[in-house]
């Protein structure tokens, strides 16, 4: 989303670049890893939409294929929200999912 691009711009002139993953963990099995990191690993895959660059772990692809990701914040706090199309379930928290 817009926002997202806006944020994941703003984190680059830090000289980072945002890498998103999966990880095992949470009552539904998988959760999203975000990180900053200051080069692409070589199996990273890099998407770059209007300006902004993130990596993808070449082994969370095919887990996020389709998402949107945005930025949102609300009265307590700011974060990347994904919004995944494959997710078949989800915790009642929303911390981790299934695929």
């Amino acid at each position: 989303t817009p926002r997202a691009v806006d944020r994941v711009k703003e984190l680059a002139q830090q000289d980072s670049i945002l890498r998103i993953g999966v990880k095992k963990k949470g009552c539904s099995g998988l959760q999203y890893s975000l990180d900053y990191v200051k080069e692409k690993q070589k199996l990273d895959e890099e998407v770059v939409q209007d300006g902004a660059r993130v990596l993808i772990e070449s082994k969370a692809l095919f887990t996020i294929l389709g998402s949107e990701m945005d930025f949102v914040t609300d009265k307590l706090r700011s974060q990347f929200v994904f919004h995944n199309p494959n997710v078949k379930e989800s915790c009642g928290c929303g911390e981790s999912f299934m695929v």
